[in-house]
């Protein structure tokens, strides 16, 4: 049983059903395969609620997410499905079954014929024979255990509950209250942020780096950056210390200390910052990005400026 639509403008999409529909019609087949055309919300909903193995095989990384396998679980359907979407982070061998190696192919023929075989073989040894392997009450206690598993586990996870709870807990109660803060006193802290905005958009230009020292001392880095801020101030922004995830050290982004002014410059300081001595030198980056205790960097300040390549002395 074949359901499906293609958007507008997705004229391969729209070839693939054509192909479908040809083959529906061919004499061999047609008393096996039905294609049900103009589906929609209500045909999805029928087919959930009846389907017992949700097969679900786009190319990876085509996946957008896979709500539709989503929705077969509260029903008791299990999935098979390519490794990609939410099926990446869901499947286990408890709670279903899945196809491909995790990585990305293209469109490579021989990969789309490997995973075909790898389809059929679990269809044909492992899938199908649990399925009917039923015990004297004509129950597959098999295909049922992994059925319970499957609601038990992925419901609570993959589930519009979820979403909504998980959306009002971490963005709307949040965005509530920066509104209520950014509306008070007629809208004080507002108004600031626009100014700041408007600040940083006119002299992010004018920002940039000095030398760069670096010495070892105690077990620990202590880096020396400086710094010209033009018109912005120290205010405005913040100077950080990056390293990116590499060789098993994870990421990490150190904030630098104001130290001093620079003797003989108005917009000139020095700032410090120190590291655990745990990786090499050369991993971490000075860098600057906007600062403000009312925004959300860099959703409302897209700005940052990278020390080019600093040769630690």
């Amino acid at each position: 049983v074949l359901a499906g639509k293609a958007h507008p403008q997705d004229a391969e999409g729209q070839g693939m059903i054509r192909q479908w529909i040809e083959f529906v019609h061919r004499p061999e087949v047609r008393s096996r395969v039905v294609f049900l055309s103009d589906y929609d919300l209500l045909m999805a909903e029928r087919l959930v609620q009846g389907v017992d193995l949700w097969v679900n095989t786009p190319r990876r990384p085509w996946e957008a997410s896979g709500t539709s396998g989503m929705k077969v679980l509260v029903n008791g359907g299990l999935n098979l499905s390519e490794l990609d979407g939410w099926w990446a982070e869901a499947y286990s061998p408890e709670v279903g079954w899945a196809i491909g190696d995790s990585q990305e192919h293209g469109d490579d023929p021989a990969w789309d014929a490997t995973e075909a075989d790898a389809l059929y073989r679990l269809l044909e040894r492992e899938i199908v024979p649990e399925f009917y392997a039923r015990d004297d009450s004509g129950i597959p206690r098999g295909w049922v255990a992994r059925m319970r598993e499957s609601m038990c586990r992925l419901t609570p996870r993959f589930s519009t509950n979820r979403v909504v709870r998980e959306y009002v807990e971490q963005h709307y109660l949040s965005a509530a209250s920066a509104y209520r803060q950014r509306a008070a006193k007629r809208g004080a802290l507002g108004a600031d942020l626009v100014t700041w905005q408007a600040r940083l958009a006119q002299n992010w230009s004018s920002l940039r780096f000095g030398g760069a020292t670096v010495e070892e001392k105690d077990g620990q880095y202590v880096f020396q950056v400086q710094v010209f801020l033009g018109e912005l101030g120290p205010d405005a922004v913040s100077v950080e210390l990056y390293a990116a995830a590499k060789d098993g050290h994870a990421a990490t982004r150190e904030p630098a200390t104001r130290a001093e002014h620079l003797v003989g410059s108005a917009s000139g300081f020095s700032y410090i910052v120190r590291v655990p001595a745990t990786r090499p030198v050369a991993d971490y980056t000075p860098r600057l990005v906007p600062q403000h205790a009312g925004a959300s960097v860099p959703l409302e300040a897209p700005f940052i400026l990278w020390h080019d390549s600093p040769s630690w002395r």
